[in-house]
């Protein structure tokens, strides 16, 4: 079963993002940010390229290095064309995948082209997911599919996007079926301020996956395993901030979910490396992270309860309302939201 999520409030068609910040302003940096005092709720509206203005020396920017994989496969059966969105893999031969055709037969191989066959072997660990073992398996796999796939492009995306523009600059581990969108605006040039300032960068991995599955079927969050590393060099990273008094500054709710999933009980981030069904709401306590780089979500998306386990919900709709009449935009090409903890003042 899926968790039905809702928060009152509708987004407006015009501001669905469709086209990336670079080519409508020259760089991706250029979008707009809204920063949010996660204790009272104050809100200050500015550009992102100066993000380095509300962090500080000692501070830490974890950031999440997964690279976008493009994961829409077309394969046949018989005469029935099938489009499979791959979701997350477990075995170097099989992915749980969305399968969208209008006659699916269960016992037949579905057919890819240029060799490659993959067989349903079973549910997946959540409706309307299944299990599919390829006749390829790890790099030959993902050569494959990084050769014949084609990005997720939702129904507010009107141009096929080359896969680049579904790429954080700094992605470099394979493994994302969605482009884990709040890093997007980072360019080098704001990652190297970000350094002059003294504000240290430490990288994770989580692999992405489905976030929606159409027909207004949602991922349930409590039952959607995810993959992910936490290399030991970011852990030391994060301890030496947390001792020292700096904050520790999440890109994205990927993020906030491994380090969550690698706090230990001695009070320590530990390395760590596995799956994670970790679910962060209001009434989980942060234990790893100060405050959050993230894009705006849908009413229906579960990112907006993890939301609230950093800010009171009354306080994030009343910003996200702000949000709304300031026009900022949503989805993967759109705006981002910083909440960070009083100090500094905003």
């Amino acid at each position: 079963m899926m968790q039905a999520v809702s928060y009152p409030f509708d987004i407006p068609e015009k501001l669905n993002a469709s086209i990336p910040a670079e080519l409508k302003k020259g760089s991706r940096d250029q979008v707009k940010m809204m920063v949010l005092d996660r204790t009272i709720g104050h809100t200050k509206h500015d550009d992102f390229f100066h993000i380095d203005n509300y962090l500080q020396e000692g501070d830490l920017v974890v950031l999440n290095n997964s690279r976008t994989i493009p994961p829409v496969l077309f394969g046949k059966q018989g005469n029935t064309t099938i489009e499979v969105r791959l979701s997350r893999t477990s075995d170097p031969s099989e992915w749980e995948a969305l399968l969208i055709g209008d006659f699916i037969q269960v016992n037949q191989p579905i057919s890819f082209g240029h060799g490659l066959q993959a067989n349903i072997i079973g549910p997946g660990a959540e409706r309307p997911l299944v299990n599919l073992k390829f006749s390829e398996q790890g790099p030959e796999l993902i050569d494959y599919i990084f050769k014949y796939g084609e990005p997720i492009r939702y129904e507010y995306i009107d141009t096929p996007w080359p896969l680049e523009y579904y790429q954080t600059v700094y992605g470099s581990v394979p493994g994302s079926v969605e482009m884990p969108s709040a890093g997007r605006a980072f360019s080098w040039r704001v990652i190297n301020k970000l350094k002059q300032r003294g504000v240290k960068i430490g990288y994770l991995q989580l692999h992405t996956g489905l976030s929606y599955y159409g027909k207004d079927r949602w991922p349930d969050p409590k039952a959607h395993p995810e993959e992910f590393t936490v290399p030991e060099k970011t852990a030391q990273l994060i301890n030496e901030t947390r001792e020292k008094g700096g904050r520790v500054i999440a890109v994205g709710t990927t993020v906030v979910r491994a380090l969550e999933s690698s706090f230990a009980s001695d009070g320590l981030i530990k390395a760590k490396s596995g799956f994670t069904n970790l679910y962060v709401d209001q009434h989980h306590h942060l234990q790893a992270v100060d405050g959050l780089l993230t894009g705006f979500h849908e009413p229906e998306a579960s990112h907006l309860d993890m939301l609230t386990a950093f800010i009171k919900e009354e306080l994030l709709m009343k910003a996200y309302k702000e949000a709304i009449e300031s026009c900022y935009l949503w989805h993967e090409f759109g705006d981002v939201n910083l909440i960070l903890p009083r100090k500094p003042i905003l």
